[in-house]
């Protein structure tokens, strides 16, 4: 019977090994420590895709699979060793793995579009009382931000950002790189003039909301169809001084569409982009809303609602390695063409994990074994 490798073997084929093992080194997270990075990623990752509820989980079922472990290139991990190692190992070199994984998945699943589109956005997670040193919010709750971009064509994040739930949207978003003739589209928590110029001055279209008491000087009103969802189309400018002595660095034209959406509510959209139909920059901020369902996604699926650890350090490890599992299962779903259901695939992945078992063949039953040729000697010398 030729040999089949674990389903999580085959996932695992999909990490660029030796752009991780240069971050590695790079970072020299591995000198003085018994448990390696790889080991420490490696136990992380497989908490995460079988949807463990802790480290103790993690650890006890990982020493029920020893054998299947030395395939994989680790080995068993004591909690006390795992747990030390989330609370000091730098999530820097968790960050930068991160990164790579998704530049790589990025160019794997991206579409062929003639622009690139950016979603950002943030999504909270609770935490307990044991991370109110760096993670207090208000008396008694505690909480972090996981900060997303998005590209909706490859359905894969390409930036990723953790903080304190009382840090401010728009503080994450000056320390993302901006990608230069890209589409940004964004909601109120990113209502930033000068941040806006930057883009601007990239190239990039912006589509976002107007606040509501955010005035606009018109300078040129667009005829709309009688009847649909686009109410008004007006291009103008923004207010030119914020306050007294501040100056609004955003001067450039702007485009206010009014849209009527399926409840009834009246949005007002900004943009730069002025060329563009405003039937297309109402479906560009409508599709906005595939990013909220990537997050719920993740939090359902593997468990990120669950960290492992109270530390700063140790939640930032959790939501890298956790990002890092989804684009593993996406690149996986992607290189087979059985399973077209992302949250099927995922389950299936989660139910055979270290199974020996084709990845492209999880929704099929497993083969019978082949009879020992003895065996069939003796029933049919019984006959």
């Amino acid at each position: 019977m030729p040999h089949q490798n674990t389903v999580l073997h085959d996932l695992l084929k999909h990490i660029p090994w030796a752009r991780f093992e240069a971050i590695i080194k790079a970072h020299c997270t591995d000198a003085g420590r018994s448990l390696t990075t790889r080991t420490h990623f490696l136990a992380m990752l497989y908490g995460q895709l079988c949807g463990a509820g802790g480290l103790r989980e993690t650890v006890e079922s990982l020493a029920s699979h020893q054998a299947s472990l030395y395939h994989l290139g680790m080995m068993a991990v004591p909690r006390s060793t795992l747990a030390e190692a989330n609370r000091y190992r730098p999530y820097g070199v968790f960050s930068e793995m991160l990164a790579a994984l998704m530049a790589q998945a990025h160019r794997g699943l991206r579409h062929k579009v003639a622009e690139s589109i950016r979603r950002i956005d943030s999504t909270s997670v609770s935490l307990s009382n044991l991370s109110a040193r760096w993670a207090q919010f208000s008396v008694g709750v505690c909480g972090a931000k996981v900060h997303v971009v998005h590209d909706p064509d490859a359905d894969c994040p390409v930036y990723a950002g953790v903080t304190a739930s009382n840090v401010n949207d728009i503080t994450a978003a000056h320390a993302m790189q901006i990608t230069a003739g890209a589409t940004y589209v964004f909601d109120l928590g990113y209502y930033d003039y000068g941040w806006w110029a930057q883009l601007h001055e990239a190239g990039c279209r912006i589509v976002t909301r107007f606040k509501t008491n955010t005035p606009l000087t018109v300078t040129e009103v667009r005829p709309v169809p009688a009847a649909g969802p686009i109410l008004s189309d007006r291009i103008g400018t923004l207010p030119i001084r914020l306050a007294i002595n501040r100056k609004n660095a955003f001067s450039a034209p702007v485009r206010e569409i009014r849209v009527r959406i399926e409840t009834g509510k009246v949005l007002r959209i900004l943009t730069n982009d002025i060329q563009s139909s405003a039937q297309e920059i109402a479906d560009l901020y409508k599709r906005r809303w595939a990013i909220e369902l990537f997050f719920r996604w993740i939090k359902q699926n593997l468990k990120i609602q669950k960290f492992f650890g109270t530390t700063e350090n140790a939640v930032r490890i959790q939501v890298a390695v956790a990002l890092m599992a989804f684009l593993l299962l996406r690149l996986a779903q992607a290189a087979q063409t059985v399973i077209e259901s992302p949250l099927t695939f995922a389950r299936l992945v989660r139910a055979n994990l270290l199974h020996r078992r084709p990845i492209n063949r999880l929704n099929q039953p497993p083969p019978k074994p082949p009879r020992n040729a003895d065996q069939l000697e003796i029933q049919w010398g019984a006959a």
